[in-house]
C-alpha cells in the first residue's frame, strides 16, 4: 500500500503562514484525526478549522484548510493542506503531532522532491516538465527562470507529443505497405515517398530544436573575458560589472597574474567574467608568462572578448574593443575603438552592457522560448539519427524497425519508459516539501 506523506511546504518558518501539504490514500483520514470532523471538510473549499493533537486534545494551530480528492490534485492522490499561522513552534508542534501517527497509518515525512516523483508516477506532469520545475526552483537570473518557465509548462511536452504523433503516422505507413504491399488498392511508391517526406520533415524540426542553446549554457552563463596590455583597466571593468571589489587594481603594471572568474547577471542573463593578465609583448618573468598564456587560452574559448587595446592588436575579429579610461587626463581615443567609457566613473557603462547583451541574443533562448539539458539533447539527436538510417533504407522491414526504435527512444525522452535509473538523481534537486 502506498504510503501517506507529510511535510512542509512553504519556506522555512518564521513567515506569516506555513503551509503543511499531505498526500496520499489516508490524507481524509489523518485530517479528520486533527479536526474531528467526522467527514472531511466539503471537497476544494477554504475552511478555517482547529488544529488539535490527537493524544491531548490539545488546541495546536486554528488553520485554513482545502481538501483536494484526488486523482485532480497536484500529485494525483488525496491531498490536504493545512495553512497554519508561520511561527516556528506552531510548525514544530503540528508536524510533531503528524510523526506520532505514523503508529496508526502507514505516514511519514516526505522525501525531498517526493510530492513532484508522485505527480509524475500519477501522470500529472511528464519528465520533461519534472525537469523544468526543477531549473524553475533552481534558476537565479531572469533568462534561466524564463526558459524554466516554459518547460515546466509543458511547451517542450507538447512539442513532443507532436513529434510523437507524426512518427507514429509514418509508422503505421511503412506497416499497411509492409502487410498490403500485394494489394492493388495500396499505392506503394506514392505512399512511400509520402513517409520519406514527412520523415525528412520530422527530422528538419528536430534539427531545428538542437541548434536552438542549451540549457546548460543558460545555468553555466556566458563566458566573457577582459583582455588588453598591462595597466589597460582590465581589473576596474572587471569590478565596475560585477558591482564589487572583486579584482585588486592598482597602478603597477601586472597586478593581475592569474585568471580570475567571477560570476555574475547582466540584464537577467548569467555571465562568468574573466580577468586575465595583461599580454606584455616580452617579458623575462617565468609567473608571468604562465598568466599570459592562460590569457590567451582563456581568449581563445571566450564567448565574448573585451580588448582594452589598440583595435589593431585585438587578439579575434568579433572582439568588442573598448577604451576604458577616458577619465584620465591623458587619454586618447584610439582609431577603431567600438565605445569609450570610464569603469571608475560609470559613464557609457551601461551602453556597454547593452552591446555585450546584444551581442549574446543568439547564444541564449530567445523569450518565450526553453532550452533543452543534455539528456534531451542527446535523445534528440539520436532519433534524428535513427530516421535518418530509416529514411536511407530501401528494405521496408529494416526501416520499421528503425521506425520502432525511434518510437522507443521518443517513449524515454517523454518518460514513458526507461528513465527508472534517473529518477533518484532527478526529485532529489528538490527540496523537502516540493
Amino acid at each position: 500500500m502506498t504510503d501517506t506523506i507529510f511535510a512542509l511546504s512553504s519556506g522555512r518558518p518564521p513567515a506569516a503562514i506555513a503551509v503543511i501539504r499531505i498526500s496520499g490514500p489516508h490524507s481524509f483520514a489523518i485530517h479528520s484525526l486533527f479536526t474531528k470532523d467526522a467527514t472531511p471538510s466539503q471537497p476544494r473549499a477554504a475552511h478555517v478549522r482547529a488544529l488539535l493533537d490527537p493524544d491531548s486534545g490539545e488546541v495546536l494551530d486554528r488553520a485554513l484548510i482545502l481538501c483536494l480528492p484526488g486523482p485532480d490534485t497536484v500529485t494525483g492522490e488525496d491531498l490536504v493542506e493545512w495553512h497554519c499561522h508561520g511561527g516556528s513552534a506552531v510548525v514544530r508542534a503540528v508536524l510533531a503531532a503528524l510523526a506520532k501517527q505514523e503508529n496508526a497509518f502507514p505516514l511519514r515525512e516526505a522525501e525531498a522532491g517526493e510530492f513532484t516523483r508522485r505527480s509524475f508516477e500519477n501522470g500529472r506532469i511528464d519528465l520533461n516538465e519534472a525537469e523544468g520545475l526543477a531549473d524553475l526552483l533552481s534558476a537565479e537570473t531572469e533568462s534561466q527562470r524564463r526558459a524554466a518557465i516554459m518547460m515546466a509548462d509543458g511547451h517542450f511536452s507538447r512539442r513532443l507529443e507532436d513529434w510523437r504523433g507524426r512518427l507514429l503516422a509514418c509508422s503505421a505507413q511503412v506497416e499497411s505497405l509492409l502487410d498490403f504491399s500485394d494489394e492493388d488498392d495500396v499505392p506503394d511508391e506514392g505512399l512511400e515517398s509520402g513517409v520519406r517526406k514527412n520523415l525528412a520533415d520530422l527530422m528538419l524540426d528536430m534539427a531545428a530544436q538542437l541548434s536552438a542553446p542549451s540549457a546548460e549554457r543558460l545555468r553555466d552563463g556566458i563566458h566573457l573575458v577582459l583582455a588588453g596590455p598591462p595597466n589597460a583597466g582590465k581589473s576596474t571593468l572587471l569590478n565596475a560589472l560585477a558591482g564589487r571589489e572583486a579584482a585588486i587594481v592598482s597602478d603597477i603594471a601586472g597586478t593581475t597574474r592569474d585568471r580570475i572568474e567571477v560570476p555574475v547577471s547582466l540584464g537577467g542573463v548569467a555571465f562568468v567574467l574573466t580577468d586575465t593578465a595583461g599580454l606584455a609583448e616580452t617579458t623575462d618573468d617565468r609567473i608571468e608568462q604562465i598568466g599570459i598564456d592562460r590569457a590567451k587560452q582563456a581568449i581563445d574559448s571566450a564567448d565574448i572578448v573585451l580588448w582594452l587595446g589598440a583595435p589593431d592588436d585585438s587578439p579575434r575579429e568579433d572582439a568588442i574593443c573598448v577604451s576604458a579610461q577616458m577619465d584620465r587626463v591623458d587619454w586618447v581615443e584610439s582609431e577603431g575603438t567600438t565605445i569609450c567609457i570610464s569603469a571608475r566613473t560609470g559613464k557609457n557603462m551601461a551602453v556597454l552592457v547593452e552591446m555585450i547583451l546584444n551581442k549574446v541574443k543568439h547564444l541564449i533562448p530567445t523569450e518565450g522560448s526553453y532550452a533543452l539539458h543534455k539528456r534531451q539533447r542527446d535523445a534528440v539527436t539520436n532519433i534524428v539519427q535513427l530516421l535518418r538510417d530509416a529514411q536511407l533504407e530501401t528494405d521496408l522491414l529494416i526501416v520499421a524497425e528503425q521506425l520502432r526504435l525511434s518510437r522507443d527512444a521518443m517513449d524515454r525522452l517523454i518518460g514513458r519508459s526507461g528513465v527508472e535509473d534517473m529518477l533518484d538523481s532527478l526529485f532529489s534537486r528538490f527540496c523537502i516539501g516540493k
